[in-house]
């Protein structure tokens, strides 16, 4: 070990930029569709390595860069995809975006690694440091310009009964400890190997326990019905498709079955027109769903007003005869995709978002009930990826509900990793979710991350399930991002009084 260490801490040149990007790689392979948890082991004490070698902060900082680069430009490959949608229009812009946004989110690695640098004691490992640093700036990420926490380290054990930890701490504060734990790995002392590899024991225990914990029964029992139609994004919008997919959805919604369906849900925009503005269409659809049966779908909405007009990205609830018993309009939207940020400067130029020039935003998270369905709260595509987001005002809601429309994110690794996501979302709350997605992956998950019921990738059709029941309020339901927050600073703050009393020592003797 000895050896190998030495070997990697003191790569220069191309060896050393090519091995901190390889390291970064490798460090996103535990993500989706790889979902490999052990790889991101290995690669951590090699980053460690890297660290120790880099010269100064500024040499610390570029390791971290090169190994923020590697990690998004893996994790991130699918990001070209909704560019290429209409190519001709936006073709141009997938280098750029791609390009951009790991080089960007990879500034975020730079500064932690820099910073870590910087405070730590020449000849000790700053392992201590490094871990509080990159989870701060995790957590940055996660909030600056309206944030984004794609792939939060946390979501490499989401195929194992390790990712039932976010329930206590979240997802940042598994993240911290998984960086803990692979790091300590990277030092030769067998002691400090040993609690690192207790630590990762001790997820997986706690992980099998609380799955082994029997989930309490629904007193009335939902049955859900999740409609999938696979209209291919490039052909979603075109007059000569639009019947053949709102036939699908239709026919799918009509399916007889054992057990009629309590409510039925359509993916995000699943319908071609206006919320409100083709009544014979909503009456269609809720004569489709049967007598008492409501309908959960995604529907663009339009907001007229002298000022000029607003659309919204928005869910609908329709009951009897196509009425709409309650509505959410989405809050956190995709910047460049669903909006533009200097959109007034932006749009003098003749740039537009992938989807035109652009929603506006709804004022924020909101539980939805109605007189037959338990309360839920509902999250359009993007937002299910905040976990800080998902408390409404009011009663905590029974389920979530992400309709969505992963035919933007291509067939491979966007959709597979947001789909991983949202099951992460459930466990953090202890809350059942159905997910209708418009090209898959539709779902209905326990509290407990378990998919009950699937459609994948690629395929047309519907599931019917009985919603499971939700749990108690989980620590992390209760408390948030604070406990690990205060974790954080506190053993920041006590590192850091240790190295500058060290530093101290030494400067008197």
């Amino acid at each position: 070990m000895t050896g190998i260490r030495a070997r990697i801490r003191d790569l220069t040149g191309w060896r050393g930029v090519l091995c901190s990007l390889l390291a970064g790689m490798v460090l996103a392979l535990g993500h989706a569709p790889v979902s490999q948890f052990w790889l991101p082991v290995l690669a951590l004490p090699v980053i460690l390595w890297r660290l120790e070698g880099a010269t100064g902060p500024r040499g610390a900082a570029r390791v971290g860069w090169l190994v923020g680069l590697g990690y998004f430009c893996v994790l991130l490959n699918w990001l070209v995809e909704p560019f290429m949608v209409q190519p001709e229009i936006h073709g141009w812009m997938a280098p750029l975006a791609l390009i951009g946004m790991t080089g960007g989110l990879a500034l975020f690695w730079a500064i932690a690694f820099g910073f870590a640098r910087h405070l730590s004691v020449p000849g000790r490992s700053p392992t201590l440091l490094l871990v509080c640093c990159w989870t701060a700036t995790e957590f940055a990420r996660a909030h600056i310009l309206t944030g984004f926490p794609w792939g939060l380290l946390a979501y490499i054990w989401v195929e194992t009964p390790a990712i039932l930890v976010v329930s206590v701490i979240g997802s940042h504060g598994l993240g911290f400890l998984t960086l803990l734990a692979g790091l300590m790995l990277g030092h030769s002392s067998l002691r400090t190997g040993t609690v690192a590899v207790a630590l990762i024991a001790a997820f997986f225990g706690f992980g099998i326990w609380q799955l082994n914990q029997p989930l309490p029964e629904r007193t009335e029992p939902l049955r859900v019905r999740i409609v999938q139609p696979n209209a291919a994004q490039h052909l979603k919008w075109l007059p000569e498709y639009q019947p053949v997919f709102f036939e699908r959805l239709l026919s799918e919604t009509r399916k007889p079955a054992e057990r009629a369906p309590d409510v039925v849900i359509w993916p995000e925009t699943a319908v071609p027109f206006l919320l409100g503005e083709q009544p014979q269409y909503q009456t269609l659809i809720t004569d489709a769903a049967g007598d008492g049966a409501e309908v959960i779908l995604g529907i663009r909405r339009l907001e007229r007003t002298d000022a000029g007009n607003r659309w919204f990205n928005s869910l609908a609830v329709l009951g009897p005869d196509g009425e709409v018993i309650a509505d959410y309009d989405k809050h956190h939207l995709v910047p460049f995709g669903e909006y533009m940020p200097l959109g007034h400067l932006v749009g003098r130029l003749g740039i537009t978002g992938l989807t035109g020039t652009g929603f506006s935003a709804g004022p924020g998270p909101e539980a939805l009930e109605t007189e037959n369905l338990p309360s839920f709260l509902p999250l359009i595509c993007y937002e299910a990826v905040f976990p800080h987001e998902m408390r409404a005002p009011g009663i905590r809601p029974e389920w979530l509900i992400q309709v969505t429309n992963d035919g933007w994110f291509g067939k491979y690794s966007g959709p597979q990793q947001h789909f991983d996501q949202a099951r992460v979302r459930s466990i953090e709350q202890g809350l059942p979710m159905a997910r209708a997605a418009n090209t898959g992956i539709s779902a209905i998950i326990d509290a407990r991350g378990r998919v009950i019921s699937s459609l994948n990738l690629g395929e047309f059709g519907s599931i019917d399930a009985d919603l499971p029941n939700s749990l108690p309020p989980t620590p992390y339901s209760r408390f948030g991002d604070l406990p690990a927050i205060v974790v954080v600073v506190s053993i920041f703050m006590l590192t850091l009084l240790k190295v500058i009393g060290g530093v101290s020592i030494r400067e008197r003797q």
